[in-house]
């Protein structure tokens, strides 16, 4: 099978939080990329620009781009709607023509367009929808509350918090102490990134809750641990309805809160982000309901922020809530992670020690 050498189309969008496909692929996946398409930071590196990614180049275009050997491009930003911005449907044509396979996590399935298609068959390339969902999905049964394993959900107090990033933290640093740990995609990017998962938010309203549960009910055959990443928050105006599905269909053992310090309003709208207790509070009566998932661990991004400033977020959300805290890519996940394994051997969860990986 052939190593894949991605080109990421960011043009005009390449940051942190502007095209978070691109920066969260780049941190995962970076020995897949060979260079990022946007004009306005043609000429840097993926290091420059976002703060990690090393020296990927960025470039002004997809000729600039092809001079690195790719053979597959991808959509790098999840735009509002997930529709496919018109300006951007010549570059795809143009990489398809150039035998490109095309990654693409937008509800526009490039799959379900005849021009994309016929190309693609004629220059032997793929279209690859990572949002594309399962057909046969069922509605939620209250079955994953009945798992031996440990199932932690990452909420958060807005979307683009850092709830995919927190659960790969968590997923990758129990893994690193040997535990049998499994990281459950529900988005476009995390499905990416891992090779498996359900785009929950492309789901119909009445499976959404049962898309997570089969994911529980999947990463719970062969692990210990299930990281479920979140999606929106039930503060959301816009993607409160995936977030309270996810709470119920994976009706988990905690939840990890996930917050922007900085952010004042939730994206998009003019409603005020809440507090973190505000937050813990309400999610523990929404689960409470069905199943008592309490929060055992806060999760800062701080990537706005210095280390010192990260630091005193920490110090004053913890006294502010009690509740162990940290920033997952300024720090780790190591004080999540205890927090997680203090939790399941307590509460009797699993068997006596977990199973260690192979």
């Amino acid at each position: 099978m052939k190593k894949t050498r991605l080109v990421i189309l960011a043009e005009g969008s390449f940051g942190v939080l502007g095209s978070k496909t691109a920066s969260c692929v780049i941190r995962y996946r970076w020995d897949d990329v060979v260079a990022v398409i946007d004009s306005s930071k043609a000429g840097q590196t993926a290091g420059q620009a976002i703060g990690f990614g090393g020296s990927i180049p960025v470039v002004a275009g997809l000729d600039d781009a092809l001079k690195f050997d790719p053979n597959a491009l991808l959509v790098g930003i999840a735009p509002k709607g997930g529709r496919l911005p018109a300006e951007w449907r010549k570059i795809l044509l143009e990489a398809i023509s150039r035998g490109l396979d095309v990654y693409s996590g937008m509800h526009t399935f490039l799959s379900d367009d005849s021009e994309f298609v016929r190309l693609a068959a004629e220059r032997g390339a793929r279209l690859i929808d990572l949002r594309k969902v399962p057909e046969d999905l069922p509605v939620a049964k209250c079955l994953a509350g009945k798992v031996d394993a440990f199932v932690v959900l990452t909420a958060g107090t807005d979307c683009a918090t850092g709830k995919m990033t927190v659960a790969l933290e968590m997923a990758i640093e129990a893994r690193k102490r040997g535990l049998r740990a499994h990281f459950a995609a529900t988005g476009q990017t995390g499905i990416y990134i891992a090779g498996e998962g359900i785009a929950v938010d492309r789901v119909v309203g009445d499976f959404i809750a049962g898309a997570a549960e089969t994911l529980v009910l999947n990463g719970a055959r062969e692990n210990d641990l299930v990281f479920l990443e979140g999606q929106g928050s039930v503060f959301h105006p816009g993607y409160s309805g995936v977030a309270l599905a996810l709470l119920h269909g994976a009706l988990p053992d905690a939840l990890i809160m996930c917050h922007q310090p900085t952010r004042r309003f939730i994206n998009d709208y003019e409603v005020p982000v809440p507090s973190v207790p505000e937050a813990i509070r309400l999610h523990n009566e929404l689960s409470g309901f069905l199943k008592p998932a309490p929060t055992i661990g806060i999760a800062l991004n701080c990537f706005d922020l210095s280390e010192d400033e990260a630091l005193a977020e920490i110090e004053r959300t913890e006294k502010e809530t009690g509740v162990p805290t940290t920033d997952c890519i300024k720090f780790g996940a190591g004080k999540l992670v205890d927090a997680v394994l203090e939790h399941a051997k307590s509460g009797g969860k699993v068997r006596c020690g977990f199973r260690t990986s192979h």
